[in-house]
């Protein structure tokens, strides 16, 4: 399948799904919410069949010991051009230039937005939030790598971002995020749970490598209720079947 690279809802798709109008809304609540998303379009189907979705409850019960697994170079050299609200979360474009290197592929790094509470557990635990760095190759291949954030005190990074962040649906806004404060939110210590697994928004195509960072970032609780109020509910797929999948740390 040959991919028409473009950002829609946060993520790289298929440019198909905007051939011939736009596809079919889709939201967290309701009737449009995530467990009516395979019945609301034929191009979201793979939300309701798919056998590798995202995002999973990470249990020691799913988890092997590979004990090789190899360190994410992680190269991001660009800075921040815009903050954007999509209408289904809060999204950081990032320039051209900053990527990450793993199976011998390069990833380029397209953006990363956030959600609350977290997407993938741990344990069965949620977290306030969770932060997915989206990448993709040059051939269409995805890879997110996700950052959960714990209570805590104030972050500052988070702050910034924050306070840029457009309250209205398809506007944005500068907000001057240097390569340097981007390469902060991830964690000092970049361990890593690893899984095949979907996107977490319609199409809900699989196929993407996912890397969940062990450590964790912090958050406050001012700080996740302001972004919760900006949309005024959760933006989190719930956990899916994990099948046969296994994840590797």
């Amino acid at each position: 399948m040959k991919f028409n690279k473009i950002l829609v809802s946060g993520l790289l798709v298929a440019s198909s799904l905007l051939a011939s109008g736009h596809a079919n809304h889709w939201g967290y609540t309701g009737h449009t919410g995530p467990e009516n998303w395979g019945d609301l379009d034929s191009k979201y189907t793979m939300c309701k069949v798919g056998v590798s979705q995202s995002p999973i409850n990470i249990a020691n019960k799913v988890t092997v010991a590979t004990g090789d697994l190899a360190p994410i170079k992680f190269h991001y050299r660009t800075g921040a051009s815009d903050v954007v609200n999509n209408g289904h979360t809060v999204q950081v474009n990032v320039k051209d230039g900053s990527f990450i290197n793993i199976d011998g592929i390069k990833f380029s790094l397209k953006q990363f937005h956030f959600h609350t509470p977290s997407e993938n557990q741990i344990e069965g635990k949620n977290f306030p939030l969770e932060a997915h760095f989206v990448h993709a190759s040059d051939d269409g291949k995805l890879a997110v790598v996700s950052v959960m954030f714990e209570d805590g005190k104030e972050n500052p990074i988070l702050k910034k971002i924050w306070n840029k962040m457009p309250h209205h649906v398809g506007k944005s806004a500068s907000c001057g995020l240097t390569a340097k404060v981007i390469n902060d939110i991830l964690p000092t210590n970049r361990e890593y749970y690893r899984f095949n697994g979907s996107l977490t928004t319609p199409p809900c195509s699989e196929g993407v490598r996912w890397f969940v960072m062990k450590d964790y970032s912090h958050i406050s609780t001012a700080q996740t209720k302001e972004f919760l109020e900006l949309f005024h509910h959760a933006n989190n797929r719930p956990v899916q079947a994990i099948n046969a999948r296994k994840v590797m740390k």
